[in-house]
């Protein structure tokens, strides 16, 4: 199986090593804790429902600039070539990563936040109990985030690892 060489459009270039693979993920990370603090701050609107609105919009931007950015958006999956695609989607399927190589929308995103759902709902309660109340509601808020966006980035990097390890055999 041949290494992915090119991508058509002008979509990022696919991680090949995986010492590239590392320089990703610690990008992704730092780009998920920059996320985890907007959202802190979210938690802070008085408003009921801004700070879950701007999340599920926070989380709309992120996971896809996370999976093109290790290669896994349906756009980037489907320039490849046949091989290189089935030994991706088969690493999707294995490791049950229901936002990789998906077209990114609002349900999904909702349906992650339902993992979520307990500390969503503390922090719309803590939130209007003031100082400390908001301060608990700050820090689950980025707690969520962090799990959220952590999660997502383990699981591409686990896959695109995969695909490296899979395309030297």
């Amino acid at each position: 199986m041949s290494p992915p060489e090119k991508i058509r459009s002008n979509l990022p270039v696919v991680p090949m090593t995986l010492a590239e693979l590392e320089k990703v993920r610690a990008s992704c990370k730092a780009m998920v804790r920059r996320r985890a603090a907007s959202s802190g701050g979210l938690a802070l609107i008085p408003i009921p429902g801004a700070d879950i609105a701007g999340d599920i919009g926070l989380l709309l931007e992120l996971i896809p600039a996370i999976n093109r950015k290790f290669g896994l958006s349906l756009e980037q999956i489907e320039e490849l070539e046949l091989g290189h695609r089935v030994v991706i989607y088969a690493l999707v399927r294995k490791s049950g990563a229901m936002m990789v190589g998906q077209t990114i929308t609002r349900k999904l995103i909702v349906s992650a936040l339902q993992k979520v759902a307990v500390r969503m709902g503390a922090k719309q309660v803590l939130k209007y109990i003031p100082f400390a109340g908001q301060a608990a509601a700050v820090a689950l808020s980025v707690s969520a985030m962090m799990y959220l966006g952590n999660s997502h980035v383990d699981a591409c990097f686990e896959i695109a690892s995969g695909a490296i390890k899979k395309q030297k055999t």
